[in-house]
């Protein structure tokens, strides 16, 4: 019966107390610390091994390498965190219904992690990229004919979208990287 107490307190050190005490950023990522008395701090952590006072201090880490936001017809919304969305309906300048699937490559400023996890959440996605995706495509797209979309100016659609998007996510700490569209469907008239 003691042996067995021992081994029980022995892994509660271990796992508890031991693995609280050692924050592991992998590359790719940054960490950021929750304090219980100071909140949200400001310092990033890099890639590496860094100390945390257990108990007292919570490591949250976050992607810092390039994110692909997939508008697509595979995508989930059962997941709310996930990075997609189903295909975007928009009314073109001509009247026409379609419905539109690309994506945007999206990076995280590290410098403003702190802030977003602060002021957003760990559900940022949710809060505020997805619905300002769509809102965009929509906005944008409607300014054109369902020519235009398919074919004759699409790049010039895709340089406007990621100009919108870099306007209202910048100043958030995201920066986009790119927008592209795939697909373009339907086309039908209103």
């Amino acid at each position: 019966m003691a042996e067995s107490l021992d081994k029980l307190m022995y892994s509660f050190v271990v796992e508890d107390v031991l693995k609280g005490v050692f924050i592991y950023v992998p590359p790719g990522y940054v960490a950021c610390v929750y304090d219980l008395g100071r909140g949200v701090l400001k310092k990033v952590l890099a890639p590496g091994l860094h100390l945390k006072i257990p108990f007292w201090q919570k490591a949250k880490l976050f992607n810092t390498q390039t994110l692909e936001y997939t508008i697509s017809d595979e995508f989930d919304l059962g997941n709310e965190k996930a990075m997609g969305d189903v295909p975007v309906s928009v009314i073109t300048k001509d009247n026409r219904k379609i419905t539109v699937q690309g994506s945007v490559l999206l990076r995280l400023d590290v410098h403003q992690i702190p802030a977003i996890w602060q002021t957003i959440g760990e559900d940022f996605v949710a809060k505020i990229v997805r619905p300002t995706i769509r809102s965009r495509v929509r906005m944008v797209l409607a300014q054109y004919t369902n020519q235009d979309i398919i074919a004759d100016k699409r790049d010039n659609i895709e340089q406007e979208l990621k100009s919108e998007l870099e306007r209202i996510f910048y100043p958030r700490g995201i920066y986009v990287e790119n927008v592209l569209l795939s697909e373009v469907g339907g086309g039908s008239k209103e």
